[in-house]
């Protein structure tokens, strides 16, 4: 009989997961703590005249969302659809203002309360009248308090086409007015001029030649180029009649920053600059809007219910992955030999299995949440960093490989831990089957798993809602084997248990040695950088496969009790010399390859700026030999003729940010983007500091099209 409180248990962990809501597309939309809304000033369109749209964002009462430059956190971003021959203009941004934490601490620069982001829109020349036109675009943003969460809403707004001048939506037209009205300009009433000398940038705002503004009063400069440090102190004073700010430089900064570029905020009045280095400009009479922003990082997209979706979608994958695979036959030959047992007893095995999947998930939350407390810096599969950790696997899969394959027989309970799980009638089995299912799926980076992943390690995420997201994970992983167990009809689509599962048993052995050579390959890039290091990782293999002959021919050997202990001893001197013999050494430098006709260089945020000071176009691939989907984006991508031609007439430059082993510089750079697991790809054009970022899963036609539309950006 299945236990009522273990199902009660189950169900409960796994069913609140099943009724994820969807999200709106009403207006307008509300999404944590912001309202947002699509408005025109415009109650129509005229057809080929621009008109201004603009996203209105409510925050409530202490939170906020992001400028241009956010500092911490990341901006607001719109992708619009339109209709064919519509064009978008970028966001025009308000002046924004200091963000700080409740400990006073600079964190960004951003906006609160009630905002407008305005959008210019052109329709065509050609749009016939008497029609109604859709626009729509996709927000996104971040919103911040103590905590912060990401936003998103799919928006739309709907106008008539008249061939007359349009009147004006009453309900917003004031309000838009004089946020319009108060958009940073550039004044013809001052001039600003800038110098840079070594960790410092003067900024000068002088009245221009015959000139005599009314005094400023608070200023602060927000810079849109990133060359000012955001959280550092400004230091002001007046020099006849000039106001100047000695600003610091950002760390990141590039050494040939051209000048600064922002707002200068003056008393809730904004200023657009442009100030080149060591040379004085006159503003122009015409407002501008800075540089686009980068995207908002896949990772950090979406609201809990769509990270939970994206997790839990990543986890079904997972069963797919070559790493889980192998643990997929295990299970599923399980099910076909009890097929013809007591189907309650199968729901139990099914139901312990699952049990295994999520706690292994729930302790590796909180291995992972209490490393990330104290500071580490981690991500998905952190423990394949260890050459230790991937050896012991890969010794582990071997031996289990070699049973399955008739070497010796012993149960998988006591392969792991001994015959005190051999003893608990297979149950205990099915528990370790669903954590080695945890166990092995952790190098994997399935499809969708990494936003999901990124979400759920960064800082800012409450503890109880990263333990969700790795819930949700883990009935993915499990749902399968869940459905078959709770459902026990469908066992009986299986075939009956006969001869054929011994040679079904071995079969499914050479996965778990495809697995062994994949560690093998890892721990080729995490090892001393000759082949004579995987030589002595080789001969261990050998050895611990000798020792798994020794104590099956020896250590089984019917009615001769010291034979066995002597073949036991002998097996356990084998497996002793075997570890010791391919115990990994340290690797001494990160590998770089010419895999796919092309050439690597060692990523870092220097060889970046560089390769663009140079006129270069800039790949970066951030990339670990344990992450199998980084390896299927590489086949894809640079086994293309089409890809490699347009690289080679870009001059592209390759970085490699080789995450194999721990890397506190590439952690770092992840983490910007708010995102703690590979594959993250990202293309640099020439002049640009934002990159364009790629999709998780790579084809030559998705690299093609960043890489066209990072020339366009630049």
């Amino acid at each position: 009989m299945i236990p009522r409180r273990l199902l009660a248990f189950v169900l409960a962990a796994f069913l609140p997961l099943c009724a994820l809501p969807a999200s709106l597309g009403a207006k307008p939309v509300r999404n944590g703590a912001v309202q947002v809304e699509l408005v025109s000033r415009d109650a129509s369109l005229q057809p080929g005249r621009p008109f201004w749209v603009a996203l209105r964002l409510d925050h409530d009462a202490h939170w906020h969302s992001y400028w241009i430059n956010a500092g911490t956190g990341y901006p607001t971003s719109l992708t619009w659809t339109l209709p064919a021959g519509f064009k978008a203009g970028p966001i025009v941004w308000p002046t924004p203002h200091v963000v700080k934490d409740s400990a006073g601490k600079v964190t960004g620069n951003g906006y609160e309360n009630r905002t407008f982001l305005f959008t210019e829109i052109t329709p065509p020349a050609d749009l016939p009248t008497g029609t109604r036109v859709t626009l729509k675009a996709f927000a996104e943003w971040l919103m911040c308090a103590d905590v912060c969460m990401p936003g998103d809403a799919q928006l739309e707004l709907t106008l008539p086409v008249d061939a007359g001048a349009p009147g004006e939506h009453a309900a917003v037209a004031g309000p838009l007015d004089q946020a319009f009205r108060a958009l940073p300009q550039a004044s013809p009433d001052w001039v600003a001029t800038a110098t840079r000398q070594g960790a410092t940038v003067t900024l000068r705002f002088a009245p221009a030649p015959g000139r005599n503004p009314a005094k400023l009063s608070d200023l602060h400069y927000f810079d849109a180029a990133a060359v000012v440090d955001y959280a550092a102190p400004q230091a002001l004073r007046e020099e006849n009649g000039a106001y100047v700010l000695e600003l610091a430089v950002a760390a990141e900064a590039p050494a040939d920053a051209p000048g600064l570029r922002g707002v200068l905020s003056a008393g809730g009045t904004g200023f657009l600059i442009d100030a080149p280095f060591a040379r004085a400009v006159a503003a122009g009479p015409a407002p501008v809007a800075p540089v686009a922003p980068p995207p908002p990082p896949a990772a950090a997209a979406g609201s809990l219910a769509g990270t939970l979706a994206l997790a839990f979608v990543g986890g079904l994958i997972l069963n797919l992955m070559p790493c889980v695979f192998p643990v997929l036959g295990i299970k599923i030959l399980g099910f076909v030999n009890q097929s013809g047992n007591d189907r309650r007893k199968i729901t139990a095995h099914g139901l312990v299995f699952s049990l295994g999947v999520l706690i292994s998930f729930w302790v590796l939350a909180g291995i992972l949440l209490a490393l990330r407390a104290g500071g580490a810096q981690l991500g998905w599969g952190f423990q394949l960093q260890s050459p230790a950790f991937v050896f012991g696997m890969a010794a582990f899969l071997l031996v289990f490989a070699l049973n399955m394959s008739g070497l010796f027989e012993v149960g998988l309970a006591a392969t792991a831990v001994g015959g005190s799980l051999q003893m608990k009638e297979g149950y205990a089995g099915s528990f370790f089957t669903g954590a080695l299912a945890v166990l092995v799926a952790t190098p994997c980076s399935a499809p969708f798993l990494a936003p999901a992943l990124g979400a759920a390690l960064t800082p800012s995420l409450p503890p109880a809602h990263s333990v969700l997201v790795f819930t949700s994970i883990g009935v993915g992983l499990a749902l399968p084997y869940l459905l078959l167990s709770l459902f026990p009809g469908a066992v009986r689509f299986l075939p009956r248990p006969g001869a054929w599962m011994e040679t079904f048993k071995q079969l499914m052995a050479f996965p778990l040695y495809a697995t062994v050579g994949w560690l093998l390959w890892v721990l080729a890039g995490q090892t001393k950088d000759d082949d004579y290091a995987l030589l002595l990782i080789a001969f261990g293999f050998v050895l611990v496969a000798m020792a798994a002959w020794a104590y099956g021919r020896f250590g089984q050997a019917p009615g001769k009790p010291g034979r066995q202990l002597a073949g036991r001893v002998f097996a356990a001197l084998l497996l002793a010399g075997g570890l010791f013999t391919g115990w990994p050494k340290p690797a001494e430098a990160a590998p770089t390859n010419g895999a796919y006709q092309v050439t690597w260089e060692k990523w870092s945020p220097e060889a970046v700026a560089a390769g663009q000071a140079a006129g270069r176009f800039v790949y970066v691939d951030f990339t670990a030999r344990w992450c199998a989907t980084c390896q299927t984006n590489k086949a894809a991508v640079f086994s293309s003729a089409d890809v490699l031609a347009e690289f080679g007439r870009r001059n592209v430059l390759l970085l490699k940010a080789d995450w194999t082993n721990k890397d506190a510089a590439i952690t770092a750079a992840l983490a910007r983007w708010n995102r703690s697991a590979v594959p993250f790809n990202l293309i640099y054009a020439p002049g640009r500091p934002e990159p364009v970022i790629l999709p998780e899963l790579l084809t030559p036609g998705k690299v093609l099209e960043a890489l066209a539309q990072a020339g366009r950006s630049g």
